[in-house]
């Protein structure tokens, strides 16, 4: 116990001499910077501060010690901070801020760009051209037909887009026949002019209008067509004169592209 006591009363004493010998910022760097230790600077070459003010870091002792001490420049950096930096430039230039590689830079971005417009551009083209149809589609949608081989009086069948579709050379008694028939009298009113490009010739498509049955040509009450199937009669220009179809056979696109010669569709 005296012991104790011994040593808690002059080890203050024998401290004390030691901190004000070294200062308080100089304990600290014991610690933190065992290298400044090895080359301690005399205290009488330490800059005095003026009574009542202490160290705020140790930025000052490692500004007087650099060139005495072996510290890496990365520690005499931490110990005295500076808001300047400095560039190594000795292995190429600097650029004011904002112009290096300015003529590159629009050089890559214009290439982009075209090389975006490019590929919408091409993606565009795809698309329209999926939608289109093929060669050997727009072929098979329409048909060509000579009419120098008909007869008057007679009535042809040909296949148009998979439907049959015929083509009545019809006489001159015909066709007055058909333009004397009163609207009133038809299920589906139609004048005959307007279901002929040409008087002459008849185009319809064969296909009943009732169940879709293919009427028999030059049958029936009125020397037209006649559907077996449910007893449809149409007459010479193909409208609808008795049984339960409700419209006049389809008249299709057609048109003439010599003087006996049609396209259809």
């Amino acid at each position: 116990m005296a012991l104790r006591r011994v040593v808690a009363t002059f080890l203050p004493k024998i401290a004390q001499p030691v901190t004000e010998t070294i200062g308080p910022a100089a304990s600290h760097a014991s610690v933190c910077y065992p290298q400044l230790l090895a080359y301690p600077l005399e205290f009488a070459e330490r800059p005095q501060l003026p009574i009542g003010s202490s160290f705020r870091s140790f930025a000052a002792d490692a500004v007087a010690a650099q060139k005495e001490t072996k510290l890496t420049p990365t520690n005499r950096i931490s110990l005295s901070p500076t808001p300047y930096i400095k560039y190594d430039e000795h292995s190429h230039k600097r650029f004011p801020p904002g112009t290096e590689g300015r003529p590159f830079a629009y050089f890559v971005q214009t290439g982009g760009r075209f090389l975006y417009a490019s590929a919408a551009r091409l993606a565009v083209l795809k698309i329209v051209l999926s939608l289109s149809a093929a060669a050997d589609t727009m072929a098979i949608s329409s048909l060509e037909v000579d009419l120098s081989g008909v007869e008057e009086g007679t009535t042809i069948t040909v296949k148009w887009r998979g439907k049959p579709v015929f083509i009545r050379h019809r006489t001159d008694a015909e066709i007055q026949d058909s333009a004397e028939v009163a609207l009133s009298e038809l299920r589906d009113p139609q004048k005959d002019v307007d279901r002929a490009v040409n008087p002459k010739y008849l185009v319809v498509v064969g296909i009943c209008t009732h169940l879709g049955c293919v009427p028999i040509a030059g049958a029936g009450n009125y020397h037209g067509w006649f559907c077996p199937c449910h007893g449809s009669h149409y007459d010479i220009s193909g409208r609808i004169r008795e049984g339960p179809a409700p419209y006049n056979l389809e008249v299709p696109e057609y048109r003439f592209v010599e003087e006996k010669k049609i396209l259809i569709g």
